[in-house]
């Protein structure tokens, strides 16, 4: 076992996808006390990967909420399903370094808030715009800009997907040269 892995022992982290999972975490040293289960799914209705606190969690203390991140188990790659876990490493480590972002997000929230957010992403695309920017934003401002610019150009580019998803794409999350913008202004951190 890795020093750094020693760090997310209260996480559980599925073994085909332990390596990724964990250079991700390195990244957000300041969540290394927060509870993350990395769940493997069958079935993440339109997208391949989900953040979301445990619902149990939230009707106690901020201090002591747990999270998921769900991850499909299989991804469909110019027509053909592939276990996950056979995409290339920077573009998992990179669509993990997003979902991050999206626990950071919730880690500043209050539990109303979170149930506010919860309604306001089933409900408004401005929402889940905005939400897809801070979850980005979060990533590379902790150092993983190349990572979602790798996932971000596997999905437009490589990955075969259809034209419709492209543009969902290309209209929720930040744009490849909002993000490198981002990382050539970013505070040098200590």
């Amino acid at each position: 076992m890795r020093i750094s892995e020693t760090k997310y022992i209260q996480n559980s982290i599925p073994q085909e996808l332990n390596e990724v999972i964990i250079k991700a975490l390195d990244f957000y040293p300041d969540m290394k006390d927060v509870k993350i289960e990395f769940v493997l799914s069958e079935n993440i209705r339109k997208s391949v990967m989900q953040a979301q606190p445990k619902f149990k969690t939230m009707l106690g203390s901020r201090k002591n909420r747990s999270y998921f991140i769900k991850i499909s188990r299989f991804f469909k790659l110019k027509g053909k399903v592939k276990p996950i876990q056979e995409l290339p490493d920077d573009v998992l480590v990179g669509w993990i370094g997003h979902e991050l972002g999206h626990i950071m997000d919730y880690l500043n929230r209050s539990n109303w808030s979170l149930l506010l957010f919860g309604v306001g992403y089933l409900t408004s695309k401005s929402f889940i715009m905005a939400a897809e920017r801070v979850a980005d934003t979060y990533a590379v401002d902790h150092g993983l800009g190349d990572y979602i610019l790798a996932t971000k150009n596997f999905i437009l580019h490589e990955a075969g997907m259809t034209e419709k998803y492209i543009q969902k794409i290309n209209k929720l999350y930040l744009p490849p040269e909002e993000i490198i913008y981002m990382m050539e202004n970013r505070p040098i951190q200590d």
